[in-house]
């Protein structure tokens, strides 16, 4: 199969073939006739377990690694549970993160509602921004508390 044939069967766009031939998880042959790039069905399947496992949130390094755990004959699996303990509980904490940052983002929105616009006076540059936690409770400094 040629990059587009190759492409097609696995629903990704060439770009995507392109980029992972590029880091090493195809290993097309080349044609001797046309020095095409030739694809098999073991590139195909290829293609699409890296493509799911970056719709599971493996990162590429890993999807390599579990790759060349598989073409050794080694079971990639207890990797892969490892490595997906340890991306679930990443983004649990982006999650965490992201949740704190939309109440900041709530509660300066209702405060800027009734702030008056002010023009910058060599004091501030923007009072929302600088004022917005004003009747917060201060921590020191940009201290994270646990």
């Amino acid at each position: 199969m040629k990059v587009s044939e190759l492409a097609k069967a696995a629903e990704v766009n060439p770009d995507t073939v392109r980029f992972y031939t590029r880091e090493g998880l195809l290993n097309p042959t080349r044609n001797p006739d046309n020095n095409y790039q030739q694809y098999d069905a073991e590139d195909l399947r290829r293609l699409r377990f890296a493509r799911k496992a970056r719709q599971l949130g493996f990162s590429l390094p890993e999807i390599r690694a579990i790759l060349e755990q598989a073409d050794e004959h080694h079971s990639p699996c207890p990797m892969v549970r490892d490595v997906f303990e340890d991306r679930l509980a990443s983004v649990e904490r982006e999650i965490a993160e992201l949740q704190q940052l939309r109440e900041r983002m709530k509660s300066a929105l209702k405060a800027w509602q009734a702030m008056p616009d002010g023009t910058p006076d060599g004091h501030t540059i923007c009072r929302l921004i600088e004022h917005w936690d004003d009747d917060q409770p201060h921590h020191n400094g940009d201290c994270h508390h646990g």
